[in-house]
């Protein structure tokens, strides 16, 4: 094919009519969507049909976007336009029990108002310029929770930020989820710590609870489970299990158990939880139970712990206070692991930018599990293992430094564990061995003989779990303490929190990711809209180098002759001539010659460059203005052939 025709008139008006042609085709088939995008941008998760196409009652969509105000604002324009088409395809795929509304709330409008009243607010895009909105509200006809706007239940997202475009499939998900089962989950809480309030026998009064769970109660109902219970209650959505020690097999065949069922659950573990340290009277420290422990259970899924070893990094070490007037000094078992060091592609560590650590374990996949280990939290490579002993005791963090040898390799510090798993009781529940006496065993019997009572019944004992679990492990539960992460101020009689650190963001992310269930965890993160052009940036990339290179090279050569020109200029005494001999006169035009070619070469780089990317801009122009349109046309014919076949064998 002749490229000069195809930019001709006649070309060009050949192209026109193949477009129009396969537009009129294409637009006859109104079921057929193909997905070319690279990261299948318009493909829902199967966790999405499931959950859309399971909905209890219809649920309205309301996308509040201030279409006329972003007249002149492409890129939010182009971002409002994906995010409709999304929520279409989502709307699509629930089969009539979800509607969809675009409102544009205009200045003073009762679309405005309307969307003030779902908590949506106007964000202002440039200084002294227009606010707009730009927000979801998911609502339900008939719920436990009342909106005052509509008297119906609903969930609002009040900013589609662009920052969570890689998330917004799932964002959106939760809300309707949100919405479709207004009724707050319950979280039961398994610990021996004090962080849901406990009694300090030294100071002889009550403690407060630890700031995590003032925050994850605005959220979820808590409910303590007792750590002599037989089973969890069935009640209970999510099991937050805080530094397990010291649990009889009775608590951990029921945890066992309601993994079984289908359980989720957020563990936290701890080498040395600092926590668990008290003082005496006179100031000695007392510690006591600070080592986690889950046995059978982590092997039966899949989890190895080391329960005697601490992480320290030196990468990733904080710098600690030893006292007023003193120094800050770096603790290399008290850590701030940064986002790089956190996955960007799970919701539950995506977008943070900090966690505060301190004594953390490592945990790692047990070999031959057959789970998914997904690691959520690394540490740097400049890291190694220290017995937990030696930090349970040490008073000067300096002192660690002389026992650090980096071990030149990554540690996985919180990961999400998932899949299948058998129970760690094959033998079904454990036999609960209790030391009675004769008297006590006698006076059981008269009792059972006067009035015999029916054994209670016993739940069924599962092998094997009910579909995939899903379990988030993090090796430090010092994170949840209010000293890492949050200070907390007194206004008017309620706790005012001011974190320094995304340690309750992550807890929270956790819980709202366990909270909606397989379908709504399994939803994948998106690739960004954003298509950069990878060719050109690898071509400028290249150009770069080359330009770098040459530079350097002229750099070398104008230092060489700098050095040359200066020993030509002095005498055998090494005073200086002063005058321009001729010997310093033809290397100084030597010189002159090699950085102008060396310039026109670099001008020649450039000029490279900037041809290959105008010749692949005219590839793509044809690409996209001739070779799309012909193989769409080409494929629509194709169809409209078979069909018609079809209907002649039917007719025959």
């Amino acid at each position: 094919m002749n490229i000069k025709f195809l930019f001709s008139k006649a070309g060009i008006a050949v192209i026109a009519v193949a477009t129009i042609v396969a537009v009129a085709l294409i637009s006859s088939l109104p079921s057929l969507r193909i997905d070319l995008t690279e990261d299948n941008l318009y493909s829902l998760s199967d966790g999405t049909r499931n959950i859309v196409s399971n909905l209890q009652t219809p649920i309205e969509l309301m996308f509040f976007y201030s279409e006329s105000a972003t007249e002149d604002i492409p890129q939010i324009r182009s971002y409002g336009t994906r995010v409709q088409e999304l929520l279409r395809e989502i709307v699509l795929a629930s089969n009539g029990r979800l509607s969809f509304s675009v409102i544009d709330p205009e200045p003073f409008s009762e679309d405005e108002d309307l969307a003030t009243e779902f908590g949506i607010q106007a964000v202002p895009v440039s200084q002294g310029g227009q606010a707009i909105y730009f927000g979801l509200v998911a609502a339900q006809e008939e719920g436990a929770a009342v909106n005052p706007a509509l008297g119906r239940a609903a969930e609002t997202l009040p900013l589609i930020r662009p920052d969570q475009e890689q998330f917004l499939e799932y964002e959106f998900m939760k809300l309707i989820s949100k919405v479709n089962n207004p009724d707050l989950q319950v979280v039961g809480l398994v610990t021996q710590l004090d962080i849901d309030g406990g009694f300090d026998p030294i100071a002889g009064q009550a403690t407060q609870q630890w700031m995590i769970m003032d925050i994850i109660r605005q959220l979820y109902a808590v409910q303590r489970v007792d750590l002599t219970a037989a089973e969890i209650d069935e009640e209970i959505d999510i099991l937050m299990i805080v530094h397990p020690e010291g649990l009889s097999e009775q608590m951990l065949y029921a945890i066992d158990q309601f993994m079984m069922r289908g359980g989720k659950t957020m563990l936290f573990l701890d080498p040395s939880a600092d926590s668990m340290v008290s003082r005496s009277r006179q100031g000695n420290l007392i510690p006591a139970g600070m080592r986690s422990e889950l046995p059978g259970l982590l092997e039966a899924w899949g989890i190895e712990f080391s329960s005697d070893k601490v992480l320290t990094d030196n990468e990733l070490a904080l710098r600690v206070s030893m006292g007023q007037g003193q120094r800050p000094i770096a603790h290399l078992g008290m850590l701030g692991v940064q986002r790089n060091f956190l996955t960007q592609n799970d919701i539950v560590t995506s977008r943070l930018e900090n966690i505060n650590l301190s004594s953390p374990g490592v945990i790692s996949q047990a070999q031959g599990s057959t789970t998914r280990f997904e690691p959520l939290m690394v540490s740097s490579s400049d890291a190694m293992l220290m017995d937990a002993g030696l930090l349970e005791d040490v008073t000067d963090p300096s002192v660690l430094f002389d026992e650090f040898v980096s071990e030149d390799r990554s540690f996985t510090i919180a990961a999400r564990v998932s899949g299948v798993i058998e129970t760690a009781f094959p033998d079904g529940r454990p036999i609960e061995e209790v030391e009675v006496s004769a008297e006590e065993e006698e006076a059981d019997r008269e009792i059972v003989a006067e009035d015999p009572v029916e054994d209670a019944p016993v739940a069924e004992h599962l092998t094997s779990s009910n579909g995939e679990v899903n379990i988030l492990v993090f090796a430090d539960t010092d994170m949840l303490s209010d000293r890492m992460w949050v200070r907390v101020t007194q206004f008017m009689g309620q706790r005012i929190p001011q974190p320094f650190s995304n340690n309750g963001d992550m807890v929270i992310n956790a819980l709202d990711n366990l909270s909606g269930g397989a379908d709504l965890s399994g939803i994948r993160s998106r690739g960004t809209y954003s298509r950069p052009f990878t060719r050109v940036i690898q071509l400028q990339r290249q150009a770069d180098d080359r330009l770098r290179v040459e530079e350097a090279e002229l750099l070398e050569r104008l230092a060489e002759t700098e050095a040359a020109l200066a020993e030509l200029n002095q005498d055998e005494s090494g005073d200086l001539i002063g005058q321009v001999t001729p010997e310093i006169q033809s290397e100084v035009d030597r010189f002159n010659e090699e950085m102008l070619a060396t310039r026109r070469s670099l001008r020649d780089v450039q000029y490279q460059l900037t041809e290959d990317i105008e010749q692949l801009g005219s590839n793509l122009k044809l690409i996209n203005t001739a070779l799309i349109p012909v193989i769409l046309s080409i494929l629509a014919l194709l169809l409209s052939y078979v069909r018609a076949q079809r209907r002649k064998l039917t007719r025959a």
